[in-house]
């Protein structure tokens, strides 16, 4: 029994360790929060709202709102949020846009527990009409079997130029 547990937690470190890197810059800026359900013990449930600056195309910043599970769980970070959540970009400053950015990478992520799930944000280019994709997903599907929750947002950097 014990060499299975031990294969078993070689294993998931190794794939914790072959996770893509987040950007340098994917530490969020805390906006604020809503308390949505009360709790006895520990802290409410929540809905947070952080900030993430693109960190290789200045001049954007995204909004993601996620739900946070509270409770004895939630405070002690043992607790699996929900894959809830919401993303709003815009331009906050003069968009660039670098020569040879990336069709699609991972550019943000926020851990939504302990150990296994992670909300992540991806830029995607789109160069004929001049904008920046950015979805936001769960690393992990849902329970029923079907596809994680999403939502998306664009920035525009105008019309092309012909």
């Amino acid at each position: 029994m014990r060499p299975i547990c031990l294969t078993a937690l070689a294993g998931l470190l190794t794939t914790l360790t072959a996770a893509p890197a987040l950007a340098a810059g994917d530490d969020p800026t805390r906006i604020g929060d809503v308390s949505t359900t009360f709790r006895v013990i520990g802290r409410n449930d929540r809905i947070i709202v952080d900030r993430y600056d693109d960190p290789k195309v200045s001049g954007v910043s995204c909004y993601v709102s996620r739900a946070e599970t509270g409770g004895i769980k939630g405070t002690v970070g043992l607790a699996t949020d929900p894959s809830r959540f919401s993303i709003a970009c815009r331009a906050t400053g003069a968009v660039t846009v670098p020569d040879k950015l990336p069709a699609n990478e991972v550019v943000f992520g926020a851990s939504a527990n302990w150990l296994f799930k992670e909300i992540r944000v991806s830029r995607m280019w789109d160069p004929q009409k001049r904008t920046v994709v950015y979805l936001v997903w769960s690393t992990q599907a849902l329970s029923t079997g079907g596809s994680p929750y999403n939502s998306v947002s664009v920035v525009s950097l105008g019309a092309p130029s012909s």
